[in-house]
């Protein structure tokens, strides 16, 4: 099944690619592979999430901020590639948690990005990860995820 329908029969609209916030593009190719830059939740042009997890934010907004930026990378990646399908591989996500510094559940924060990958490009959607916490991430977001995947 191509990766759009899997969207849709998920109920979710890819979204339009952000446009970057300073002097950087949202995706670069080198190769078979993709540097997706890092991308934030947002909604409409303004960011969502916004706030500390653990403190201004649970574990399951950290969640939903995990996997709205994960659909963001992926909108970048179509912008340079054109076709989702073209992804043959999520190779690493680097997910960064703007949190508390008692808080400890980053890789469960990161899974809503990661449970959505294997969701749209099933075994070949395993990746690996880092899950880190930050003391701040750009406006205050709760989540930042950056990825590399492996294109045809």
């Amino acid at each position: 099944m191509r990766v759009e329908d899997r969207l849709r029969e998920l109920g979710i609209e890819l979204p339009p690619p952000p446009r970057p916030a300073a002097n950087y593009v949202g995706a670069v190719q080198a190769g078979g592979l993709l540097f997706v830059s890092g991308h934030v939740p947002t909604k409409d042009g303004a960011v969502t999430y916004v706030g500390k997890v653990g403190k201004d934010l649970g574990l399951e907004e950290g969640y939903a901020a995990a996997r709205t930026a994960a659909l963001y990378c992926l909108a970048s990646a179509k912008a340079v590639i054109g076709d989702l399908d073209r992804i043959t591989r999520v190779v690493k996500i680097l997910g960064m948690v703007n949190c508390t510094a008692d808080f400890g559940e980053h890789p469960k924060v990161l899974n809503g990005a990661s449970d959505l990958l294997v969701q749209l490009f099933a075994d070949a959607g395993r990746h690996a990860r880092s899950a880190v916490g930050m003391q701040s991430l750009p406006f205050g977001v709760a989540v930042e995820i950056e990825m590399i995947l492996e294109v045809a």
